[in-house]
């Protein structure tokens, strides 16, 4: 035994590790480099077509995130039978899946691939480099929640945050209105508009902590997958940012669209709302803003001062 254990003791130290276990995410990548805080305010975004173009950008990604959303939503609770439909499993499929292919098509808005297609494995494993730049300067929020949470952390000024929620809410208005022009004022106000409300037995307070809640995920996991630490530590790595945020959108609806329909985005909630116009909708509405925006408040100090502790950084 004796000398099978030397083997052993040889073998394990004869070649040592290129990268030890466990050491990755605690040493810095070599081309890494913190980016510099947003400014407060940048004046020079208003004359910029690059800042107007995200805020469309914006518009059309919430109106059709709404117009799928509130449509599969309407199907389900159209239906007599729910054996019959997609169920609530489908409904945050939607949901989810909606925002997997908006952030994947809207992380193209500033993005210029090369023409040469042997250059395409580069650009394949720099995909969640370029999805964080464009996720924080360029738009691909579709969620007034997640700008707040950018705002927070300098990833963006004030100018550009404001213009972005004033897009969504509008975007997210005109989706839910689609949807009911195609059903019609009866039928979509019968069947609830796919306004949020917090569903009978469960209390405001119990709403507003799942919204509080749903919404830390949801920012948590998109500070997380366009980290641009993570993205030059894990280059050969083809990380699609876009789907654990469509994923963590999926898993949020599912435990709590039996609570609050899962809001977890302000100007979905407003925009059904608006459209739907009852008043047992706008009695909870104020959930559907406070959660959130609490939610997105503290994903983005969980992740800033404990999981990247820049604060402490900085003062070194």
């Amino acid at each position: 035994m004796e000398g099978k254990e030397e083997d052993v003791k040889l073998g394990a130290n004869k070649f040592s590790e290129r990268q030890p276990i466990g050491t990755s995410a605690q040493s810095d990548s070599k081309d890494y480099k913190e980016p510099p805080p947003a400014p407060f305010f940048e004046p020079g975004e208003l004359s910029s077509w690059s800042f107007y173009r995200a805020g469309i950008a914006e518009f059309i990604a919430t109106f059709l995130f709404l117009y799928i959303s509130v449509l599969t939503v309407m199907g389900v609770v159209k239906s007599p039978t729910k054996c019959g439909t997609v169920g609530i499993q489908g409904i945050a499929w939607a949901f989810g899946g909606m925002i997997f292919a908006l952030v994947y098509c809207t992380a193209g808005i500033s993005v210029s691939f090369s023409a040469n297609p042997l250059c395409f494995p580069f650009y394949l494993f720099k995909f969640a480099e370029y999805v964080y730049m464009v996720l924080v300067k360029t738009g691909g929020h579709i969620n007034p929640a997640v700008t707040w949470g950018l705002l927070l952390a300098r990833k963006l000024s004030v100018t550009r945050a404001l213009f972005y929620m004033v897009m969504q809410c509008l975007g997210a208005i005109c989706g839910a209105g689609v949807v009911k022009g195609f059903m019609g004022k009866n039928q979509f106000n019968t069947l609830g508009g796919g306004a949020n409300v917090v569903a009978h037995g469960y209390t405001k307070g119990d709403g507003l902590g799942a919204e509080i809640i749903g919404t830390f995920v949801l920012v948590y996991t998109v500070f997380s997958a366009t980290d641009a630490k993570r993205s030059a530590r894990d280059s050969h790595v083809p990380i699609l940012a876009p789907l654990p945020i469509g994923f963590a959108v999926f898993l949020v609806h599912l435990a709590t669209i039996p609570i609050t329909g899962t809001g977890i985005n302000p100007a979905r909630s407003l925009g059904a709302a608006i459209i739907y116009n009852k008043k047992h909708a706008w009695d909870d509405h104020w959930v559907f803003w406070v959660g959130p925006f609490i939610g997105a408040t503290l994903a983005a100090l969980y992740h800033v001062i404990v999981i990247r502790a820049i604060p402490f950084k900085s003062r070194s």
